[in-house]
């Protein structure tokens, strides 16, 4: 396309600058774009997303630095975007390029995804400075994917909400496209949102009332994976805040993915299971100065991101608190503004229950440092939509740790939570106490400001490092299919290999690593806070040692549905685990345990002992055991009044743990002994067996031990 000029036989009328993005109204399609620093803006509409447009539209209406006009005889299907001009000054931060195609930042589907063909989208080598002071006018129209006018119209056929208390969750974090995408998974679509229905009935079926999906926001593949024959596999390098993933519909129609995840949100909610979304607000896909432009920098770069510079005076360099390049301007309110819109068009029109926030730290910066105050977090304390759905923060980023310091209306992944149970499980010395806080809630972290224990987001492993198998068979990371010389991904994983490194026929090392697979299941699953379990580990899914495997679309990261079979027993274990934290009320509550006797029955809610019963010793640095008691008559229960007795052994050796005595008319019956074999190391209810030894229990090395108390 040679320059811009106006083209166009449609009539056309102002329009209006709200809502921001194509919006249908009245017969045709209103088109609102915010740009402060443009000069002109031009709209390109499309038949076909690889045929050239059909109409260019020079739009002359501006209100509050938002371009708009209406078309009327446009409907849902129309494919659209812009291109703009303004002045291309980079030192300045402005880089206006009129034969930049551009996506709208609001659009609510894309035809395909951005590929670099030819380096049309102008993505410089890193050893090429300064290549980006100068403009490249080649026309890069042609490869670009096109915006899609989307109608909301959907059957819901009256979908609610499960709207679930946070104390009674159980999330599962998985990758939509990675549940399904394994030959073995048996759908009809694998790899989508509508093979991600066909499983829901596996999920329903082990007790999971919440998925956290990975990102399903439209996504770019950087090029120097392109150039390796890898892909983001994981998709936190958004392009699109308002689009879902168009890789992960059918592909039967463009725009398909939005009614496909429509569907698969409507089906999940018919199950009693909530959605909560990864989303990527800290930073695009467009990454640093030399980085592709594909939206937000060509439209206004110094209003979407924090641009370095000192008095006033940008930059063309981008300030990069998320490690990908770039950072999005949160205390600027049109970038608040698209955030809070998007946020709520994927609550009021894809039905999303929550939030889960990659690296929410960098949100909460103003002037450099972390504030949980800031702009962002108040205005969505103040939203009538945001303020009710759940908000989960990563409570961290490339330079900052907030762990503990986010506002009371959220929740956080607690890091803390993960560390500590770790180290705790492969005997480390001197990690009692801090265990004592995990288990009980993580008070000293959320106990302060208001908090309870369902602001606790506890976790062990999550798709950034190893899986559980992994977690117990590797004490390297091995990272070699990424292409990186084993470079990437932490160093510091708190593994043990149980004494080989991957894979391993010797049966002692297998039937440890299984014990303390379900020990680890145990920690997480008996103690307060939300407890988050990464798809495929009640399975023992493996990624054979990658701790980073954000660029594997393959069977390196992909849900192996026959595990489910091959390791029945542990699946067993983790579904029985979820029904006995939702069967006995103590594990579910919103208050911390802390000792104290919250019903006057003259028991504390828990109550500490040493092995020999008499006072837990927080500070010996050799103690590698746990034992406490739970008072169950603290929470309302249709069971009656119980105690629970609970013993987390780490000690490489048996300990004989002598047992406070069970509730007045009851004995101590066995539920679970990890130490047991399958079958026999979680006992269902009415099975549990009664202790002939009431006043002791033989504790063996590396388990874990739980025993009932029960008077109906």
């Amino acid at each position: 396309m040679m320059g811009l000029v106006h083209r166009t036989s449609r009539r056309l009328e102002p329009g209006r600058f709200y809502p921001l993005g194509a919006t249908i109204r009245d017969g045709g399609v209103n088109f609102a774009l915010f740009s402060q620093h443009a000069h002109e803006v031009y709209l390109l509409l499309f038949d076909r997303a690889e045929a050239p447009p059909t109409d260019v539209i020079r739009l002359e209406n501006r209100t509050r630095f938002i371009w708009h006009v209406f078309v009327p005889g446009l409907s849902a299907g129309q494919l659209y975007g812009y291109r703009m001009r303004g002045e291309f000054n980079p030192s300045w931060g402005f880089r206006y390029n009129e034969n930049r195609f551009l996506l709208d930042p609001y659009a609510r589907a894309l035809t395909g995804k951005c590929v670099n063909a030819d380096n049309l989208l102008l993505c410089y080598p890193p050893n090429a400075p300064g290549l980006d002071l100068s403009r490249d006018d080649r026309d890069n129209t042609s490869i670009m994917p096109k915006c899609i006018v989307v109608s909301d119209d959907f059957d819901w056929q009256g979908d609610t909400p499960p709207e679930i208390p946070f104390e009674r969750m159980i999330i599962y974090e998985t990758h939509v496209r990675g549940f399904t995408a394994h030959p073995s998974s048996g759908v009809k679509y694998p790899g989508t949102y509508a093979g991600f229905i066909e499983k829901i009935p596996y999920l329903k079926d082990l007790g999971i009332n919440a998925v956290e999906l990975l990102p399903v926001h439209e996504s770019y593949v950087d090029d120097f994976l392109v150039a390796r024959g890898l892909t983001n596999y994981w998709g936190y390098n958004t392009i699109g805040f308002f689009a879902p993933e168009s890789s992960f519909g059918s592909g039967v129609r463009p725009g398909c993915q939005v009614d496909e995840f429509k569907a698969l949100v409507r089906a999940l909610h018919s199950a009693g299971i909530e959605v909560i979304l990864d989303v990527v607000y800290n930073h695009t896909a467009e990454g640093n100065e030399l980085g592709p432009t594909m939206s937000f920098r060509g439209i206004d770069n110094t209003v979407y991101y924090i641009l370095t510079g000192v008095d006033g005076h940008p930059s063309r360099y981008y300030m990069n608190y998320s490690g990908c390049g770039n950072s999005l301007n949160l205390s600027n309110p049109p970038v608040i503004r698209m955030v809070l819109d998007s946020l709520r068009y994927w609550v009021e029109v894809m039905h999303v229950d929550g939030f889960r926030f990659d690296l929410a730290s960098v949100l909460g910066r103003e002037g450099g440092a972390f504030q949980s105050s800031a702009s962002f977090f108040d205005a969505v304390a103040q939203d009538p939509v945001l303020c009710r759905v759940k908000l989960i923060a990563e409570p961290w980023d490339m330079g900052t740790y907030q762990v503990g310091n986010f506002p009371i209306d959220w929740s956080e992944w607690n890091g803390r939570f993960r560390d500590t149970v770790r180290t705790f499980a492969k005997g480390d010395p001197g990690k009692v106490r801090e265990m004592g806080w995990r288990i009980t809630g993580s008070a000293d972290l959320y106990g302060d400001d208001g908090r309870t224990a369902y602001n606790s987001i506890n976790f062990i492993t999550c798709h950034d490092g190893f899986t559980l198998n992994d977690l117990l068979s590797y004490n390297e990371k091995h990272n070699e299919a990424n292409l990186e010389n084993n470079a990437d991904g932490s160093n510091e994983n708190n593994s043990w290999n149980c004494g080989a490194e991957g894979e391993t026929d010797d049966p002692g090392i297998r039937a440890l690593r299984r014990t303390l697979a379900k020990n680890h299941v145990c920690y997480l699953l008996l103690a307060q806070g939300v407890p988050m379990i990464l798809g495929g580990d009640e399975c023992l899914r493996t990624q054979h040692g990658n701790n980073n495997a954000y660029c594997q679309d393959n069977e390196i990261s992909w849900f192996d549905w026959d595990l489910t079979r091959r390791n029945a027993d542990m699946r067993d274990f983790v579904k029985k685990a979820i029904a006995f934290r939702s069967r006995y009320t103590i594990l579910q509550r919103r208050k911390f345990l802390t000792g104290q006797d919250w019903d006057r029955d003259g028991m504390p809610d828990i109550t500490w002992y040493g092995v020999d019963g008499g006072p837990l010793r927080w500070d010996d640095p050799e103690l590698r055991t746990l034992c406490y008691r739970l008072d169950g008559s603290e929470e309302p229960s249709p069971l009656g009044d119980y105690a629970l007795f609970i013993v987390l052994n780490a000690d490489y050796r048996p300990n004989t743990v002598r047992l406070p005595d069970p509730i007045a008319g009851s004995r101590w019956l066995r539920v679970i002994d990890t130490d047991k074999p399958a079958g026999e190391d979680f006992l269902e209810p009415g099975r549990e067996i009664e202790l002939s030894d009431q006043g002791s229990y033989c504790v063996q090395p590396r388990s874990t031990v739980v025993l009932l108390s029960l008077h109906g």
